[in-house]
Order: structure tokens, then C-alpha cells, then sequence
């Protein structure tokens, strides 16, 4: 067998991956890894910390979309996974494996292994997406297609969740863009509010410069905003920053100076992320389908004027069924229409 560690330039690694120890680690949605090779198996050997869920390995072989289980038994131990068999021999063939979920699991990959030879990984996209967003942007319970347009399971344990149907991922593909997606189920803008890592709230105010983001992962760590430089950056907040993690109830209103505290933070992140780019890089801001008090979107068309006016190019795009497209998550249909009305609004945005 033909084996490459995870620092070899013959592996792609796209997303916010942590490099260290010659390993790849993964905590963000859609982050991946690549490779092309001759060989008729590929298998990967990895280190999976197992949180919650029925977790498993995004699997994308010669195009076709699966996944690999998570084994449990094996939770923090090394042990190897059989992504490919009975392919082709003569065939070149592309593996991508992927982050299907967000925190309910982090892993570190070691290395690929065939009967083959591995071969230079394609180029990379010219055009570079980057979204900051929740459970829609990381595609949660996307593949609950009995449930289009209502209510989600009422248990799913995150077997539903795949980060590929995501429209953030859908939207790249249709612009053939490479993508980094920094979202997280239920997180809101400010700490103590939201879903994600109930009952302490973490917000997007201390998430959006990390890359190990969540402490089951382990230590965090900051991303070094300069191994990817987006030409448009979509953030996708706003849907939950109703819920008070502290009184768990959905008693916080857009108005008055809560409004005003959430809107100051909201820039903050924005300002943020837009100060490790080019001058002119478009934020884009939106919501998305799931209903939602249409105050958050009216504070959301705030925001962008006022960034506008401190020279920002920012904007807010509504969705033709915004905040009115259903009671659930968006299913892969729902989400395929949110990608290609943004693929367009993105086109335009960026003159394409």
C-alpha cells in the first residue's frame, strides 16, 4: 500500500483545518480534504472525538455522495476507515472527505492509504466564498425530505445533518467557488443567547476568529485569517438571537437598546472579519427561510446601511419566501432554492 500524511501538498485541505503535528484536525462544517489517485481501494486512517449523534465522515467518491459511521466503540482511538473499494484500476479517481456536522464531533485525519499511486490535486477555484452562519448554513436536518416546508423530526440525533446540501455549499458549486463555512447550530450573535452550548450561551462574538471553537474539542484556537482571503463574505446570523440561554425562553425582543447592543455587536463581527481582508471585500448579510420575527431582518437592513456609510461595502439580501418558507430546517430543495438565489445576488454583487 501507498500511503501520504495529511501534510503532504498531494492531500487538498480545504476550510479551517489546524495543521499541527503533521495531522489534519477538523471542527468546522464542510471543512475537507482531498485526493485523486490510480488504485482500486482508499481507506484514511483518522482520530475521531466523538461528542453526541450519529456521526459519520462525509464521503464524496468520484462524485457520488455517502458517508462512513462513526465507529463509538472506538471513540479516541486511532483506527482506520475504508472509504473506496472494486474502483477502477486504470481510472483516475477523486475522494473528498468531508465534515457532515458541526460540534456533535471533531476528528483528526493521519493519512490516505492505496494500492495505487496518488496524484497532484486539481487547482483550487479562483473565486472564494466565506459564510458565518448557524444550523442552516451548516446544513442541519437537510435531509429530512418527508418534512419539506414543516416541523422538524422530533428526534433525529443529527443523522438528518449533512454540511454538503448546505446552501452555502450549494451556492459555491453553482459559482464554482471554493468555500469556508464558519457556522454553528444555534448560535446567535452575543454570548448568553442562543441554542449552541446551552446553558452558557457562546455567541458568535467569541467564535467568529477561532478555529478549535468549542471546549469538547479541546483548547481553542484563533484562525490565521491569512490562509484564505474570500472575494465575498455572506454572514447569516439573526435567527436565534431571540432565545435567552439564561432564562431559556424566547423572551428577547429587537427593539429598544437591546437592538441597539445587538446591532453594535453584530458590526463588531463584521468589522472584524472585514479587517483581515481587502479594502471593499462584499459583506453580505441575510436570514433565511425558517420563520422569524421580521424585526431582526429590519435591524439586519440597519446594520448594512450603517456600515455602508462607514465605507464598508455591505448590503442585505431578503429571500423571495423570506422568513415565511417554513416552520423546519430548509430540506435539500429548500436550501437549493436559498444557493441559487444567492448564486444570482452573488453574481451581481460581484460583478461575474
Amino acid at each position: 500500500m501507498n500511503s501520504i500524511t495529511l501534510s503532504s501538498p498531494l492531500v487538498q485541505l480545504t476550510g479551517r483545518v489546524d495543521l499541527s503535528g503533521g495531522s489534519a484536525g477538523f471542527y468546522w462544517p464542510a471543512s475537507s480534504s482531498l485526493v485523486r489517485f490510480h488504485g482500486t481501494t482508499l481507506s484514511v486512517t483518522a482520530q475521531i472525538n466523538d461528542i453526541w449523534g450519529s456521526n459519520a465522515l462525509g464521503l464524496v467518491v468520484d462524485g457520488r455522495v455517502s458517508k462512513v459511521p462513526v465507529n463509538k466503540a472506538m471513540n479516541g482511538r486511532e483506527q482506520t476507515f475504508l472509504l473506496a473499494e472494486n474502483l477502477e484500476a486504470e481510472g483516475e479517481h477523486t475522494v473528498l472527505v468531508y465534515k457532515r456536522l458541526d460540534c456533535s464531533y471533531s476528528y483528526r485525519l493521519l493519512s490516505f492509504s492505496t494500492d495505487g499511486d496518488f496524484l497532484p490535486p486539481p487547482e483550487r477555484p479562483a473565486l472564494r466564498l466565506e459564510f458565518y452562519g448557524d444550523s442552516v448554513t451548516s446544513g442541519a436536518c437537510v435531509e429530512a425530505e418527508d418534512y419539506v416546508g414543516r416541523t422538524d423530526p422530533c428526534s433525529n440525533d443529527a443523522a438528518y445533518d449533512n454540511s454538503w446540501w448546505s446552501y452555502a455549499w450549494q451556492c459555491a458549486r453553482l459559482l464554482g467557488a471554493e468555500v469556508h463555512t464558519t457556522s454553528q447550530g444555534g448560535i446567535a450573535v452575543l454570548n448568553d443567547t442562543g441554542y449552541f452550548h446551552y446553558p452558557d450561551g457562546i455567541g458568535m462574538v467569541d467564535s467568529w476568529n477561532r478555529l478549535c471553537y468549542f471546549p469538547e474539542a479541546g483548547e481553542y484556537t484563533e484562525w490565521d485569517f491569512s490562509r484564505f482571503v474570500p472575494h465575498a463574505v455572506v454572514f447569516a446570523l439573526g435567527q436565534n438571537d431571540q432565545h435567552n440561554a439564561r432564562t431559556d425562553a424566547n423572551d428577547l425582543k429587537c427593539e429598544g437598546e437591546y437592538r441597539t447592543k445587538w446591532k453594535e455587536a453584530y458590526k463588531g463581527i463584521a468589522r472584524g472579519v472585514a479587517g483581515h481582508y481587502p479594502q471593499g471585500t462584499p459583506l453580505v448579510f441575510i436570514t433565511t427561510l425558517i420563520r422569524h420575527d421580521p424585526a431582526w431582518d429590519s435591524a439586519i437592513g440597519e446594520i448594512a446601511a450603517e456600515l455602508r456609510a462607514e465605507g464598508y461595502q455591505a448590503s442585505q439580501y431578503l429571500f423571495r419566501r423570506n422568513g415565511d418558507g417554513t416552520n423546519g430546517h430548509p430540506r435539500i430543495s429548500e436550501q437549493r432554492e436559498m444557493a441559487e438565489e444567492l448564486a444570482a445576488y452573488l453574481k451581481q454583487v460581484l460583478k461575474l
